[in-house]
């Protein structure tokens, strides 16, 4: 169980940091801006070709982030849980 824990926090703190990097490099256009929070302003209008593929990433990341820990923390136990009460009779 605790080794579950730590791959869905290692998943999520990783690609979680990475994710943090790359929105704090495209959204947020100044850290004294009243309108948007940091981090969560709309995506540049026309990117460029490699700033593109870095905003698909950073949305890569986000879900690998929420859906990595989740799957480790939630799913593969239960998944475990299922399978031995199934075995069991």
């Amino acid at each position: 169980m605790a080794d579950e824990f730590a791959k869905g926090f290692g998943i999520l703190t990783s690609a979680g940091l990475i994710w943090m990097v790359l929105a704090g490099w495209f959204n947020t256009p100044t850290f004294e801006a009243k309108e948007y929070p940091q981090l969560l302003a709309p995506d540049p209008a026309n990117p460029d070709t490699y700033t593109a593929i870095a905003l698909e990433l950073k949305d890569g990341l986000f879900w690998f982030a929420i859906l990595g820990a989740l799957t480790f923390w939630v799913v593969i136990p239960v998944g475990r849980e299922l399978y031995a009460a199934y075995a069991s009779e």
